[in-house]
């Protein structure tokens, strides 16, 4: 095969994975397992398709599996999709990471209306970077104990990835610094009601996990 022939090939296969991501995306956990129960979350609570309103609509147990349906997308996306491609390609992995992500945000499938894409993040991290998935899931452990707020725990989850790769993890390709800044800016998009409403003091909070809660009972 002329090697022009085959980048060529390589590069229609990507972007064919990379198509297949936004697709795979666009099925949002919280939507299908909802329809399997008779419900739309979209209906309740914050009306919002992803795993911590899945908590809120239907318990902890419903909340976990919408989680991991969503996680499973991003895991199964940057894992297997790129594959697809004859040759390796240095950015598809990320790309494919970025169209499953934006799939789940606005789906195709559900008139554009999903989720806020950190479950299906954090099972994109899983293949491009267990160490930054393990700082990430840090910071937003240690922030939702201490706050309370999902979302706050979230954004601040968002902004270690990319300050993470840019600090310590040099023998990453470019595409990742470039992935980890977006993406931080893309959840702070996602998420923007929700600061609003951390800025005037009604967001809410799950007091069951918010550490200092105790002393304010």
């Amino acid at each position: 095969m002329h090697p022009v022939s085959g980048e060529m090939d390589s590069l229609i296969w990507s972007v064919v994975a990379i198509v297949a991501a936004y697709l795979l995306g666009s099925v949002p956990g919280g939507l299908v397992l909802g329809r399997l129960i008779g419900v739309d979350l979209r209906t309740q609570g914050s009306g919002n398709a992803g795993a911590t309103n899945a908590v809120r609509a239907r318990g902890p147990w419903f909340g976990v599996a919408v989680f991991a349906f969503d996680a499973g997308k991003g895991i199964i996306a940057v894992a297997l999709l790129p594959m697809l491609a004859a040759a390796a390609v240095p950015w598809s992995s990320t790309a494919c990471a970025g169209a499953v992500i934006l799939g789940h945000v606005f789906p195709v499938w559900f008139r554009f209306r999903g989720g806020k894409g950190f479950a299906t993040t954090l099972g994109a991290l899983v293949v491009l970077s267990p160490v930054a998935l393990a700082v990430v899931a840090g910071v937003w452990i240690a922030v939702l104990v201490l706050t309370g707020y999902v979302s706050a725990a979230t954004l601040c989850g968002a902004l270690a990835f990319p300050v993470f790769v840019a600090a310590a993890d040099h023998a990453r390709p470019p595409a990742l610094m470039v992935f980890a800044a977006a993406l931080a800016v893309f959840l702070f998009y996602t998420h923007r009601t929700n600061l609003v409403r951390l800025a005037r003091g009604t967001e809410h909070r799950f007091r069951r996990v918010w550490l200092l809660s105790r002393g304010r009972r």
